[in-house]
């Protein structure tokens, strides 16, 4: 069985997408080989019309935990899909899937490998999306004493540094779903409109939050050629940094906290390895073999 999640180019990461082979790696390590017949569409928002064609060397696919969203349509699920559960009711909908095919994301199994730190490092930590990190933000983290988290770093660095801080803002939604997962408490931030909204209510959803991100403006990272204009794009980016500053502490402390309720959390993840369980005795029991 082979894994199939969203690999960004030229060897860049995006924690979320990456989390998948360190999850999935620990809890069915047996089942996963590089057997093309059968794709793991485990972690991501995957759930869209490009789906059968990125998998086209699948005969089977699996479905767990993922999401509905992007691409130009909606996923036809045919008797290739098998659905042990997806990210949450809104994509369950989409999908034409009964209530109880929602869950949560497949990102919450983390509660299975890992538990939250007790020595905290940092009372605020701010993770930017992937695409919107860089030097501008860790400098404005860094004037403001808060921890700074770069989605693109190694999952286990992002995941120490989730678990040693007391709050986590972020504009990362498995940043948001790893905090809520080892109970650290998280505020949604949106910096860009291309942020998807949909995921993130359908997640929500399946833990009982409204979300309500706080809006913050995009910030430019400083420019890294040297020329004539220098010195004035230092202070210009200096200036931008300093109003980046004062928006993003007030965020942290005007704006209360999201976390699901332990006993909701709780039951999640049990649902979550239920399915699993079920998906390694369909696996062994022949299921998907030719």
């Amino acid at each position: 069985m082979k894994l199939c999640y969203y690999k960004l180019p030229e060897g860049v990461n995006n924690f979320g997408d990456e989390l998948n082979p360190w999850i999935w790696n620990q809890l069915i390590p047996d089942l996963i080989d590089d057997d093309k017949s059968l794709a793991f569409v485990g972690i991501g928002t995957l759930l869209n019309d490009d789906l059968h064609s990125r998998t086209h060397w699948a005969r089977r696919r699996v479905i767990f935990g993922t999401g509905a969203g992007y691409g130009k349509g909606v996923l036809t699920l045919d008797d290739s899909y098998k659905v042990y559960c997806v990210r949450g009711p809104l994509s369950a909908r989409v999908l034409g899937l009964e209530e109880n095919a929602a869950v949560t994301d497949g990102a919450a199994l983390i509660r299975q490998l890992l538990s939250s730190s007790n020595e905290k490092d940092y009372q605020f930590s701010y993770m930017p999306h992937y695409e919107l990190a860089g030097q501008g933000w860790e400098r404005v983290c860094k004037n403001l004493g808060f921890g700074y988290i770069d989605a693109r770093s190694d999952v286990e660095e992002v995941l120490s540094l989730i678990s040693k801080t007391e709050i986590l803002i972020t504009e990362a939604m498995h940043g948001a779903i790893v905090a809520d997962a080892l109970r650290v408490p998280w505020i949604p931030v949106v910096t860009n409109s291309t942020i998807l909204s949909f995921k993130w209510q359908d997640w929500c959803a399946s833990i009982g939050i409204d979300y309500n991100p706080c809006h913050l403006s995009r910030l430019c990272h400083p420019r890294q050629k040297l020329d004539l204009l220098t010195p004035i794009r230092k202070i210009r980016d200096k200036n931008r940094q300093n109003q980046a500053a004062i928006a993003l502490k007030k965020v942290a402390t005007g704006q209360s906290p999201c976390l699901s309720q332990d006993s909701r959390i709780e039951r999640l993840t049990e649902q979550l390895q239920e399915r699993l369980n079920s998906f390694r005795e369909d696996f062994e029991n022949g299921l998907f073999r030719s």
